[in-house]
């Protein structure tokens, strides 16, 4: 965290934990701290491997790497 007053000085965490929430915790009950720790961790999962971005040419999260390491090991000498 920066000083008060920066807005970006946490963007990239809510970009991340705003869907969590949204998408998958809210209104949610857990019986056991490892109930929620697995719905976080399949979330994760999905996001990562499965949906797809707009920003990222509608790719995954991983696909989107996968393919910008591709094209940077071609570009290398």
């Amino acid at each position: 965290m920066s000083r008060k007053g920066n807005c970006w000085d946490n963007a990239c965490s809510e970009t991340l934990f705003g869907p969590l929430n949204v998408e998958r915790l809210h209104g949610q009950r857990f019986a056991t701290i490892r109930e929620a720790n697995d719905a976080v961790l399949e979330w994760l999962r999905w996001y990562n491997f499965s949906r797809i971005h707009s920003t990222l040419d509608y790719f995954s999260p991983t696909e989107y790497l996968q393919r910008w390491s591709e094209l940077q090991q071609r570009a290398a000498p």
